[in-house]
């Protein structure tokens, strides 16, 4: 017969709590403990794994390598005990406490995030939400459980991930208030020659869909760079000749910094915005609580499609 590790269901969620917070002090308030008694805790963990799990680096605490390799599997464990435990998929949202942590581009913060927090603070005050930028190389975040849900444009190619498809976007261009190619008629030929371009590109790239498009038509635009998110592009329009590219709901963001969307005079292909989530959340209340004020809130409203 095996010896017993003793590492129990108490262990396993003060493991995926210290792994969410990465901070003893943060996982005993989480927990409603004293900061010695998870010191304990965190000691227990590290004898039954053999392993330190979290370590010292300056004034903070990072996970090991082989914490971050059984993050997922330690979560998915909690949360199909909390889901055997919960009294239905009608639990009451207001008694869970949790941290979920969503992927996805700036714009998704800047734009959707204040309704976000505030119907969670109406509707589930336990659940904290962090917010996780999109990075320059491609991850599983999903299945390494470093993300919970993923909003954006979805590109995995994952077979596990599950993706749903919410709408269809489209872009528009944007430039500074009094820009020349606000006046007079604008053709494919203006937009294209009358002024240098700023792409947003995650992965640093000069060259996307509108550049497709243009070359169907014999054009080329004048690329000077790129930068990597939505709202660090319109503090460079705003200063600048440079035209640039917002998404239909990113039309309010804009114009807070006094940008001008405009449409773009020829036919693009349209952006596909969805979600993707781990199989293993699919029981949980309270990511199908998530998943739904996502579906919700990422639909733009009517007059932000026109």
């Amino acid at each position: 017969m095996t010896q017993s590790t003793g590492l129990d269901l108490n262990l396993l969620l003060a493991l995926d709590v210290l792994l969410e917070e990465q901070s003893v002090q943060g996982a005993a308030r989480r927990l409603h403990l004293s900061e010695p008694a998870m010191s304990r805790t965190l000691g227990r963990i590290r004898k039954a794994l053999g392993d330190p799990v979290l370590v010292r680096a300056g004034r903070r605490m990072v996970p090991t390598p082989h914490a971050l390799a059984v993050r997922a599997e330690v979560s998915a464990v909690v949360e199909r005990a909390r889901a055997l435990f919960a009294p239905g998929r009608d639990a009451d949202l207001r008694t869970v406490t949790r941290t979920f942590t969503i992927l996805g581009h700036d714009a998704i913060a800047a734009t959707q995030g204040a309704a976000l927090f505030a119907r969670a603070a109406r509707e589930a005050p336990g659940i904290r939400l962090r917010f996780l930028s999109e990075s320059h190389v491609d991850a599983p975040f999903l299945r390494q459980g470093t993300a919970d849900l993923e909003i954006g444009v979805i590109d995995t190619t994952a077979p596990e991930v599950h993706v749903e498809m919410v709408y269809e976007e489209r872009m528009l261009g944007v430039v500074r208030a009094g820009h020349p190619l606000l006046t007079g008629e604008l053709t494919p030929e203006r937009f294209a020659g009358e002024a240098g371009h700023l792409i947003v590109s995650r992965r640093g790239r000069h060259h996307g869909p509108i550049d497709d498009a243009l070359a169907e038509r014999g054009l080329k635009r004048e690329v000077v760079g790129s930068v990597g998110t939505y709202p660090a592009s319109l503090f460079v329009l705003r200063e600048t000749d440079l035209i640039g590219l917002v998404t239909s709901y990113g039309r309010s963001m804009a114009a807070t910094l006094g940008l001008v969307t405009f449409e773009i005079p020829f036919r693009l292909p349209p952006v596909k915005v969805g979600i993707a989530w781990h199989p293993r959340h699919d029981a949980d209340p309270a990511h199908a609580w998530l998943r739904g004020c996502a579906r919700e809130l990422m639909v733009p409203e009517p007059a932000a499609r026109r």
